[in-house]
């Protein structure tokens, strides 16, 4: 775009040219044609002056434009080089930093394994004085033969993996929680029981907790359901929940167990924030429509607990879903609701199709995850099955273990949660209201049952049973982590 100086420069130079030829025509007396040739004359002279003037100013000022670019380009230059110097530096400190790094960690790893191999040796001599003490215990129950059965049953320990209750005081060993049925109760027996309990709400839920292994720090809840007849005796959930389903009654024990849970999930997030609380379902509660409506509601007025309240259902449930099944799944997991699998029996698991449908814990027998015979009847390895399920979103709970042993092979197969008799059983809430050591007085039912202790929901820490000493010194060498 042409300036306005050049544009006036030009108009000037045109009118020296013109002014110097009228002047040589009217003054000298030129003739016209002589007088245009002069003036065309000095215009020409004029316009290189111009050109070459401007030519030699725009070459000084291109000029002095590089050697500010050369004097920017060493000053960059200066500054390349002192970082480059700095990061060289730096990476020296890195790597000397990795590499010191890395030999702590070669030592700890050294140190880690030799602990791990001791803590195996244990181990092993753990697994040896409960078989001596089991057959101990076994034969001490065999003498005292005019004691009652009940008697009998309680000195018993609660499995071959167990037998360290045994040998612990009695007031150590883990009370058997909840009493079977007599042989003499027949199905309308049990049905009356399930219907008194029912309308006049006597449906308690017991505690068992689940803890982080190896650690044994309680992270979960799970409220197990019990019912109590008029005769103030209790039914577990094995004995009448097959006579509630086909009486209809499985959904109104449903709905009194959800809200109880809520009620003690409550409680406890009021001192921790991290604990949880897992519910099971039955499948017939979840196939009515008309009761998970009520379900539905009830959770939705407590949307806000759904990343602590864990709704579990059987495997077969899973396995079986119809249409309204999965309907009703999907709406629990659209408010954030999660969900957990138990009573597995195989383990042929797709944990892609389980985790888009809101599963996030798998819970697995202890003795099916470590029977080899698991090898071969499984798609995968159960060794395997932690980091699988992991990569998911989904933990896997090992349930049902009774022995150390148990414990340190699960730990091989980097189980993080465990569950079961060895470290409490379940164990009823306290009453609101009692004190902290004392408690409620247990009914005589209680007391035959072996259910007087209890445990409060303010202070919900469940004590492990007692363990030897070569137990606990093993978990002592083991450490904390």
């Amino acid at each position: 775009m042409i300036r306005i100086s050049t544009i006036f420069i030009a108009i000037c130079m045109v009118l020296v040219a013109a002014s110097l030829g009228l002047v040589l025509y009217s003054v000298a007396g030129i003739s016209g044609t002589e007088s245009a040739i002069v003036a065309l004359t000095a215009l020409t002279f004029l316009i290189l002056y111009n050109a070459v003037s401007m030519r030699l100013r725009d070459r000084t000022d291109v000029g002095s434009q590089i050697a500010d670019l050369s004097r920017g380009t060493a000053d960059l230059a200066r500054q390349v080089a002192e970082f480059g110097r700095r990061l060289a530096a730096v990476e020296g400190k890195v790597v000397s930093a990795n590499s010191a790094g890395a030999d702590r960690i070669q030592a700890v790893a050294g140190e880690i394994n030799e602990l791990g191999a001791l803590v195996k040796q244990l181990a092993v001599s753990v697994a040896s004085h409960d078989d001596m003490l089991a057959a101990s215990a076994a034969a001490a129950t065999a003498e005292p033969a005019g004691k009652p059965a009940d008697e009998r049953q309680a000195e018993l320990p609660l499995s071959s993996g167990g037998a360290r209750n045994a040998a612990a005081p009695p007031a150590a060993r883990a009370p058997v929680v909840a009493s079977e049925p007599a042989p003499s109760r027949g199905h309308a027996q049990i049905l009356a029981a399930v219907k008194s309990a029912v309308e006049e709400n006597r449906v308690e839920i017991y505690l068992q907790p689940m803890v982080t292994l190896p650690q044994r720090k309680v992270r979960f809840y799970e409220a197990v359901t019990r019912l109590r007849d008029d005769k103030d005796q209790l039914l577990a959930a094995d004995d009448f929940i097959a006579v509630a389903e086909s009486a209809g009654l499985i959904g109104r024990i449903d709905n009194m167990v959800m809200l109880k849970c809520v009620q003690v999930l409550r409680r406890l997030m009021v001192r921790n924030k991290d604990v949880g609380v897992f519910c099971n379902v039955a499948a017939a509660t979840l196939g009515n429509p008309t009761i998970f409506a009520q379900c539905l509601d009830f959770l939705e007025a407590n949307r806000a607990l759904a990343s602590s309240f864990v709704l579990e259902f059987k495997q077969a449930t899973f396995r079986n879903l119809g249409p309204t099944e999965t309907e009703h799944l999907a709406a629990l997991a659209q408010r954030g609701f999660r969900f957990s699998i138990d009573h597995v029996t195989d383990l042929r698991i797709e944990p892609r199709e389980l985790a888009d449908r809101g599963v996030r814990f798998i819970k697995v027998p202890a003795a099916l995850l470590l029977d080899p015979r698991q090898n071969t009847a499984s798609d995968i390895h159960p060794s395997d099955l932690s980091d699988l399920l992991g990569r998911f979103g989904i933990d896997l709970i090992a349930e049902r273990i009774e022995g150390e042993r148990a414990v340190v092979d699960l730990l091989d197969y980097d189980v993080r949660f465990g569950q079961g008799f060895l470290f409490a059983p379940p164990r009823p809430l306290r009453p609101e209201g009692a004190s902290a050591t004392g408690g409620a007085a247990p009914t005589k039912a209680q007391e035959s049952n072996g259910s007087a202790k209890s445990v409060s929901v303010d202070n919900p820490a469940i004590d492990p049973p007692r363990t030897t000493g070569n137990a606990a010194l093993a978990r002592r060498v083991a450490g904390p982590g």
